[in-house]
């Protein structure tokens, strides 16, 4: 996974004195120089020390490989603690979530809000530098639909991980039962997901029909999207 770049930012801007949160830049450090497992050896006993911490559970977002956990953590930090220090880069992660899985409204929401509530903050320039703006990428992905024709037009996003592990584990269950899986790469400034997709089809009504199918037997909560 590719997150130094925006771990370097955190570090640096871990600095300036902000009321909320204990200092975790020690462990920000060791991630970005690859020691992951041993900072996820340390979370546990900083989970339970403490529990409603905002950069503990900024720390948690980060180490957790979930994307859709994550983004609870990350709403929490941004919701509960919005003066907390790593406010503004939880807001940063969650607009990078939604850009990276097509959902470009709540992406344009997210970062709208970063830019509103945090001005100041560098991750708006980090979104503005490494990503198209969200309404050209809507119309790029439209545009490239009209080019594309595609007998299967639909298919089911089941899941958003950073670890390309986990990605491949979903995939192949679902290769196992039976249905077709692929794993979509995307890489939004510095940070790459692995989108696990499932099934392809003809028809929106296949693809909800199909949706509430994989939902209940795996758990999921996936969503239909275009298949390109």
């Amino acid at each position: 996974m590719r997150t130094i770049f925006t771990i370097s930012v955190l570090i640096l801007l871990a600095l300036n004195v902000f009321p909320q949160g204990i200092e975790i830049t020690d462990y920000l450090k060791k991630i970005e120089s690859g020691k992951i497992d041993e900072v996820k050896e340390k979370l546990p006993e900083l989970k339970s020390k403490y529990p409603d911490d905002p950069s503990v559970l900024f720390l948690d977002g980060i180490l957790t490989e979930n994307g859709k956990v994550s983004l609870k953590l990350y709403s929490t930090v941004v919701n509960s603690y919005p003066d907390s220090k790593y406010a503004d880069a939880a807001a940063y992660r969650i607009y990078s979530y939604y850009y990276a899985t097509d959902q470009f409204d709540d992406a344009a929401t997210w970062l709208n809000r970063l830019k509103k509530d945090y001005p100041t903050s560098p991750y708006i320039k980090i979104a503005e530098k490494n990503v198209p703006p969200v309404e050209q990428k809507k119309i790029n992905r439209i545009n490239k639909e009209n080019e594309q024709k595609l007998k299967a037009k639909y298919t089911i996003q089941a899941g958003a991980f950073s670890s390309k592990e986990n990605a491949e584990t979903l995939k192949n269950q679902f290769i196992n039962a039976g249905y077709s899986s692929e794993i979509k790469e995307k890489e939004v400034a510095g940070t790459l997901f692995n989108i696990v997709c499932v099934g392809k089809f003809n028809t929106m009504e296949e693809a909800k029909k199909f949706l509430q199918q994989i939902n209940s037997e795996y758990s999921l909560d996936g969503r239909v999207v275009n298949n390109n």
